[in-house]
């Protein structure tokens, strides 16, 4: 069994952990960069040791200071939560080699499943839909041309090894294909050291839905139902919701089915999510694998009534999934809205600082994750998302109208905030039909 569970992150999903460590009577060690000092992840794990200073590469991207804090404090476990060292194989058999559980996917999956041309291959084999493409990597400009014209314009080119819409472009026609296919190899290069390509055809106004799947030690999976995606922009997710309006009981147990064919293929053990492109006919497609939980968990939390973060760290503790997960409801509707301290209103540039005075909304059905509070400084080094807010209501029209009220309830002073953007979205009366896609935010207007 676990006993001490060591969190790589930091933030409000360093706390999520932590929670959830704590109901299940498990100890916690808190890393922490020199500027998170004063972080509530911090003060609120049973122990705390600092790994370096600010830059990400210098302590939440350093293994090796990870690895001694973990020994320092005999934790046995190392959650690493979303983002920084969440998806590094090389991490996951460093923790191996040190007999250190590391509570995600074993080095070989995290390899096969977040390389996008060997995971599509991989669900191929296994019946899955995937969307028209190269056969694995676009080996030069030439024969990515010559590919392309013969799926059809629009295509996109993807980095391989990529994520968060980094090295990926659209390209309309064949004469903007060298210069689409030179600049993402660039940004590929510059962002994940590996510039291999691969194309897809371009689906148009396709919804991003994602599986959620949990898996034990035992050979069971099962997947938890949808998540709704599709407002994005630049490829960053900013609302999300479950269950998905376009999504009724048939499709849903196709791509259920889909998904656990998948995570089974690879005999994948803990949490994980199988994304789709869902167009609209109703065909659906997968996309790409993420082998750790999303920030978005929460809204399949609230449908389900399940902590899925106890969950995950049970499968790597070898506990077997409970029986409900094989015939569960799905009850009401929830959505999450992602605050970020960023200015909607000038081009949403960054806005760290003192928040000199805080105030998160709460009744019925509302849940705020964040490490934020008054008197917080946000740093420049990291990531601009500082809060979460979910609602859970019995319909989606019941759902719009709480996360409204709890959006006009929040109150940030010293900051700029993505809030109003929201509200505008919220309020959009496509929006509110569920008339979305991955390209919505594209066609609304701000403010």
């Amino acid at each position: 069994m676990i006993k001490k569970v060591l969190i790589a992150n930091r933030g409000e999903i360093a706390l999520r952990i932590i929670r959830a460590c704590k109901e299940l009577n498990l100890k916690t060690v808190a890393v922490y960069s020199q500027i998170d000092e004063l972080s509530l992840h911090v003060r609120f794990a049973d122990e705390a040791i600092c790994i370096g200073p600010g830059p990400s590469n210098l302590s939440y991207l350093s293994i090796p200071a990870i690895i001694s804090a973990a020994e320092l404090t005999n934790a046995d476990a190392i959650h690493p939560g979303y983002g920084f060292l969440s998806e590094s194989a090389e991490f996951s058999a460093i923790c191996l080699e040190h007999d250190i559980i590391f509570i995600g996917p074993m080095p070989d999956i995290i390899n096969s499943m977040g390389d996008k041309a060997s995971a599509k291959e991989t669900m191929k084999k296994v019946g899955v839909p995937v969307i028209p493409g190269s056969d694995g990597i676009i080996n030069n400009v030439k024969e990515g041309e010559i590919l392309a014209s013969e799926m059809g314009f629009p295509v996109i080119l993807k980095a391989s090894a990529g994520g968060g819409g980094k090295g990926m472009r659209v390209v309309e026609s064949v004469d903007k294909f060298k210069y689409a296919f030179e600049t993402a190899q660039n940004e590929a290069l510059a962002s994940f050291n590996n510039n291999d390509m691969y194309m897809e055809k371009f689906l148009q106004k396709p919804r991003h839905i994602e599986v959620q799947i949990l898996a034990d030690n035992h050979g069971n999976a099962v997947a938890l139902g949808e998540r709704e995606c599709s407002i994005q922009r630049r490829h960053q997710k900013m609302i999300e919701e479950s269950p998905s309006i376009a999504i009724g009981e048939q499709l849903r147990k196709k791509m259920c089915d889909a998904a656990i064919s998948g995570a089974k293929a690879v005999n994948y053990v803990g949490a994980g999510t199988i994304e789709f492109l869902l167009d609209s006919s109703g065909e659906f497609y997968f996309m790409e694998m993420n082998t750790r939980i999303q920030v978005e968990h929460p809204v399949t939390e609230m449908v389900l009534n399940t902590d899925l973060v106890k969950h995950q760290i049970l499968c790597h503790a070898d506990i077997s999934l409970p029986s409900w997960m094989y015939n569960f409801n799905l009850r009401g509707h929830s959505i999450e809205c992602r605050i970020n301290a960023e200015d909607p209103d000038k081009k949403f540039r960054p806005s760290p600082g003192v928040i000199n005075y805080f105030h998160m909304p709460g009744g019925m059905g509302i849940r705020v994750d964040t490490h934020v509070y008054a008197g917080y400084k946000i740093p420049p080094n990291y990531d601009s998302m500082i809060a979460k807010l979910i609602v859970h209501a019995p319909t989606r029209k019941e759902a719009i109208n709480k996360m409204i009220c709890a959006l006009e309830e929040c109150v940030f002073e010293g900051i700029k905030t993505n809030i109003p953007y929201q509200l505008n979205i919220l309020k959009n009366e496509d929006f509110v039909s569920g008339n979305i896609h991955t390209g919505f935010l594209e066609t609304i207007q701000y403010p």
